[in-house]
Formats: C-alpha cells, structure tokens, sequence
C-alpha cells in the first residue's frame, strides 16, 4: 500500500513539475487569483494523470 501511494505521488509531482514549465513558458506574470487557480488545476489534473497511468480508480 505505502508503495501505491509513494509511486502516486511521484507520478503527480512529475506531472506538476511539467505543468508549471508550461505555464512560466506561457505567462510572465500572474495575478494572485490566477496563480492559485493554476495551482488547483495543475494539482487535480495531475491527480487524474497519475490514477490513469496507474490504473487506479477511487
């Protein structure tokens, strides 16, 4: 089990890592509402990311 949710948390941080290149790529600077909703954003789909490729559901 511990090893299920070390392998998930990695493959969410590397999907979070990738995401915010993106979006530095993309944008200069961010309002706070922005930054925060980017944030959630990249959290949640990294989430999903790491379930799918994981095969997990729930």
């Amino acid at each position: 089990m511990a090893w299920a949710v070390l392998m998930t948390s990695v493959v969410t941080g590397v999907f979070c890592a990738l995401f915010a290149l993106v979006v530095d790529a993309v944008t200069e600077a961010l309002p706070m509402s922005a930054a925060i909703a980017l944030a959630f954003l990249s959290g949640f789909l990294g989430s999903l990311f790491a379930q799918i490729i994981l095969g997990r559901r729930g």
